[in-house]
Protein backbone atom coordinates (compact mmCIF):
# COMPACT_ATOMS: atom_id res chain seq x y z
CA UNK A 1 0.00 0.00 0.00
CA UNK A 2 1.81 3.30 -1.16
CA UNK A 3 0.78 6.74 -0.26
CA UNK A 4 -1.46 7.80 -3.22
CA UNK A 5 -3.36 5.04 -2.60
CA UNK A 6 -3.68 5.84 1.16
CA UNK A 7 -4.44 9.40 0.32
CA UNK A 8 -7.09 8.15 -1.80
CA UNK A 9 -8.68 5.23 0.75
CA UNK A 10 -9.05 8.07 2.96
CA UNK A 11 -11.56 9.68 1.62
CA UNK A 12 -13.79 7.38 2.54
CA UNK A 13 -13.83 7.54 6.46
CA UNK A 14 -13.49 11.42 5.91
CA UNK A 15 -17.22 11.25 4.26
CA UNK A 16 -18.03 9.81 7.48
CA UNK A 17 -16.50 12.57 9.24
CA UNK A 18 -17.81 15.09 7.46
CA UNK A 19 -21.61 13.90 8.01
CA UNK A 20 -21.09 13.33 11.46
CA UNK A 21 -20.19 17.34 11.72
CA UNK A 22 -23.16 18.36 9.47
CA UNK A 23 -25.57 17.27 12.42
CA UNK A 24 -23.04 18.38 15.42
CA UNK A 25 -24.70 21.99 16.74
CA UNK A 26 -21.23 23.21 18.41
CA UNK A 27 -19.12 25.94 17.56
CA UNK A 28 -16.71 25.26 14.60
CA UNK A 29 -18.49 21.70 13.22
CA UNK A 30 -19.80 23.27 9.91
CA UNK A 31 -15.87 25.12 9.09
CA UNK A 32 -14.51 22.15 10.09
CA UNK A 33 -16.32 20.00 7.92
CA UNK A 34 -15.59 22.62 5.27
CA UNK A 35 -11.89 22.52 5.58
CA UNK A 36 -12.35 18.49 5.75
CA UNK A 37 -14.00 18.60 2.34
CA UNK A 38 -11.44 21.09 1.13
CA UNK A 39 -8.61 18.94 1.91
CA UNK A 40 -10.30 15.60 0.31
CA UNK A 41 -10.60 18.01 -2.47
CA UNK A 42 -6.85 18.66 -2.68
CA UNK A 43 -6.31 15.08 -2.00
CA UNK A 44 -7.92 13.93 -4.70
CA UNK A 45 -5.38 16.24 -7.04
CA UNK A 46 -2.52 14.67 -4.98
CA UNK A 47 -2.92 11.16 -5.37
CA UNK A 48 -2.87 11.24 -9.11
CA UNK A 49 -0.08 13.62 -9.02
CA UNK A 50 2.47 11.82 -6.60
CA UNK A 51 1.62 8.50 -8.66
CA UNK A 52 2.82 9.92 -11.58
CA UNK A 53 5.50 11.78 -10.36
CA UNK A 54 6.78 8.48 -8.54
CA UNK A 55 5.81 6.37 -11.60
CA UNK A 56 3.35 4.17 -9.49
CA UNK A 57 -0.05 4.66 -11.07
CA UNK A 58 -1.44 1.31 -10.90
CA UNK A 59 -5.23 -0.20 -12.21
CA UNK A 60 -5.76 -0.93 -8.48
CA UNK A 61 -4.97 2.74 -7.71
CA UNK A 62 -7.19 4.10 -10.52
CA UNK A 63 -10.26 1.81 -9.67
CA UNK A 64 -10.36 2.93 -6.00
CA UNK A 65 -9.67 7.01 -7.16
CA UNK A 66 -13.03 6.79 -9.58
CA UNK A 67 -14.84 4.68 -6.57
CA UNK A 68 -13.74 6.40 -3.54
CA UNK A 69 -14.58 9.62 -5.73
CA UNK A 70 -18.01 8.28 -6.25
CA UNK A 71 -18.51 7.02 -2.46
CA UNK A 72 -17.55 10.12 -0.91
CA UNK A 73 -19.47 12.63 -3.20
CA UNK A 74 -22.70 10.82 -2.98
CA UNK A 75 -22.46 10.75 0.72
CA UNK A 76 -22.47 14.13 1.27
CA UNK A 77 -24.97 14.49 -1.29
CA UNK A 78 -27.24 11.76 0.55
CA UNK A 79 -26.78 13.79 4.05
CA UNK A 80 -27.64 16.99 2.32
CA UNK A 81 -31.12 15.36 1.17
CA UNK A 82 -32.21 14.89 5.04
CA UNK A 83 -30.58 17.97 6.27
CA UNK A 84 -32.82 19.93 3.56
CA UNK A 85 -35.85 17.99 4.34
CA UNK A 86 -35.23 18.42 8.31
CA UNK A 87 -34.41 22.07 8.02
CA UNK A 88 -37.52 22.74 5.15
CA UNK A 89 -40.08 19.95 6.15
CA UNK A 90 -42.72 21.95 3.66
CA UNK A 91 -40.79 22.87 1.00
CA UNK A 92 -39.27 21.13 -2.40
CA UNK A 93 -35.92 21.90 -2.20
CA UNK A 94 -34.89 18.74 -0.77
CA UNK A 95 -37.41 16.84 -3.29
CA UNK A 96 -35.41 18.43 -6.03
CA UNK A 97 -32.10 17.51 -4.34
CA UNK A 98 -33.17 13.80 -3.68
CA UNK A 99 -34.32 13.57 -7.31
CA UNK A 100 -30.85 14.52 -8.96
CA UNK A 101 -29.23 12.76 -6.11
CA UNK A 102 -31.24 9.58 -7.42
CA UNK A 103 -30.03 10.32 -10.64
CA UNK A 104 -26.76 10.54 -10.03
CA UNK A 105 -26.94 7.06 -8.11
CA UNK A 106 -28.56 5.30 -10.92
CA UNK A 107 -25.98 6.62 -13.42
CA UNK A 108 -23.16 5.57 -11.50
CA UNK A 109 -24.72 2.21 -10.81
CA UNK A 110 -24.97 2.32 -14.93
CA UNK A 111 -21.48 2.79 -15.58
CA UNK A 112 -19.93 0.92 -12.79
CA UNK A 113 -21.55 -2.08 -14.23
CA UNK A 114 -20.92 -1.39 -17.76
CA UNK A 115 -17.33 -1.42 -16.92
CA UNK A 116 -17.42 -4.66 -15.00
CA UNK A 117 -19.57 -6.25 -17.83
CA UNK A 118 -16.74 -5.07 -20.45
CA UNK A 119 -13.91 -6.32 -17.96
CA UNK A 120 -15.14 -9.70 -18.82
CA UNK A 121 -14.52 -9.03 -22.60
CA UNK A 122 -11.45 -7.79 -22.15
CA UNK A 123 -12.75 -3.75 -23.03
CA UNK A 124 -11.46 -0.91 -21.21
CA UNK A 125 -13.84 1.35 -20.95
CA UNK A 126 -11.54 4.79 -19.70
CA UNK A 127 -12.49 7.65 -17.86
CA UNK A 128 -13.80 10.82 -20.85
CA UNK A 129 -13.74 14.21 -20.17
CA UNK A 130 -17.38 14.35 -19.85
CA UNK A 131 -17.15 12.41 -16.64
CA UNK A 132 -14.18 13.96 -15.21
CA UNK A 133 -15.46 17.48 -15.81
CA UNK A 134 -19.11 16.26 -13.77
CA UNK A 135 -17.08 15.29 -11.01
CA UNK A 136 -15.26 18.63 -10.55
CA UNK A 137 -18.79 20.09 -11.07
CA UNK A 138 -20.09 18.17 -8.15
CA UNK A 139 -17.01 18.72 -5.90
CA UNK A 140 -17.88 22.32 -6.84
CA UNK A 141 -21.16 22.55 -5.59
CA UNK A 142 -20.41 20.25 -2.71
CA UNK A 143 -17.78 23.29 -1.68
CA UNK A 144 -20.43 25.72 -1.66
CA UNK A 145 -22.76 23.83 -0.27
CA UNK A 146 -20.69 23.26 2.93
CA UNK A 147 -19.47 26.67 3.08
CA UNK A 148 -22.98 28.21 3.60
CA UNK A 149 -23.59 26.91 7.51
CA UNK A 150 -20.13 27.15 8.00
CA UNK A 151 -20.23 31.25 7.60
CA UNK A 152 -24.00 30.89 8.85
CA UNK A 153 -23.38 29.16 12.31
CA UNK A 154 -19.77 29.55 13.14
CA UNK A 155 -18.67 33.13 11.64
CA UNK A 156 -22.19 35.41 11.48
CA UNK A 157 -21.33 36.29 14.74
CA UNK A 158 -18.18 37.74 14.07
CA UNK A 159 -18.55 40.00 10.93
CA UNK A 160 -19.43 43.07 10.85
CA UNK A 161 -22.44 42.77 8.65
CA UNK A 162 -25.78 40.32 8.19
CA UNK A 163 -24.37 37.49 5.78
CA UNK A 164 -28.18 36.62 5.19
CA UNK A 165 -28.44 37.19 1.87
CA UNK A 166 -24.76 36.53 1.03
CA UNK A 167 -25.34 32.85 2.16
CA UNK A 168 -28.60 32.86 0.06
CA UNK A 169 -26.56 33.70 -2.95
CA UNK A 170 -23.94 30.93 -2.16
CA UNK A 171 -26.04 28.24 -1.49
CA UNK A 172 -28.51 29.09 -4.94
CA UNK A 173 -24.92 29.19 -6.56
CA UNK A 174 -24.42 25.67 -5.38
CA UNK A 175 -27.65 24.09 -6.05
CA UNK A 176 -27.22 25.58 -9.36
CA UNK A 177 -23.88 24.25 -9.78
CA UNK A 178 -25.02 20.69 -8.95
CA UNK A 179 -28.34 20.95 -11.27
CA UNK A 180 -25.30 21.55 -14.14
CA UNK A 181 -23.37 18.95 -12.67
CA UNK A 182 -26.60 16.65 -12.62
CA UNK A 183 -27.24 17.73 -16.54
CA UNK A 184 -23.53 16.46 -17.20
CA UNK A 185 -24.20 12.93 -15.28
CA UNK A 186 -26.90 12.09 -17.11
CA UNK A 187 -25.24 13.20 -20.48
CA UNK A 188 -22.45 11.70 -19.71
CA UNK A 189 -23.71 8.73 -18.60
CA UNK A 190 -25.50 8.55 -21.94
CA UNK A 191 -22.74 9.14 -23.61
CA UNK A 192 -21.06 5.96 -22.34
CA UNK A 193 -24.22 4.10 -22.88
CA UNK A 194 -23.68 4.50 -26.44
CA UNK A 195 -20.36 4.54 -26.95
CA UNK A 196 -19.79 1.10 -25.05
CA UNK A 197 -23.50 -0.42 -26.07
CA UNK A 198 -21.64 -3.38 -27.98
CA UNK A 199 -20.79 -4.44 -24.13
CA UNK A 200 -24.24 -5.40 -23.63
CA UNK A 201 -24.57 -7.85 -26.95
CA UNK A 202 -23.74 -11.29 -25.84
CA UNK A 203 -23.33 -11.60 -29.81
CA UNK A 204 -20.58 -9.36 -30.66
CA UNK A 205 -17.14 -10.14 -31.33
Amino acid sequence: MNLPNLITLSRIPTMFIIVGLMYCSWWGAATLAFWLFIASAIGDWLDGYLARKRNIVSNFGKFMDALTDKVFVVGIMVAFVERLAALYPKGYGSVIFLVMVLLTLCREFLIAGMRMIAATKGVVVAAERGGKIKTVMQFVAVGFLLFVPAMEKDWARYLPFVITDYADILYKTGLGVFIIATALTVSSGVSYALKYRQVFDDTAK
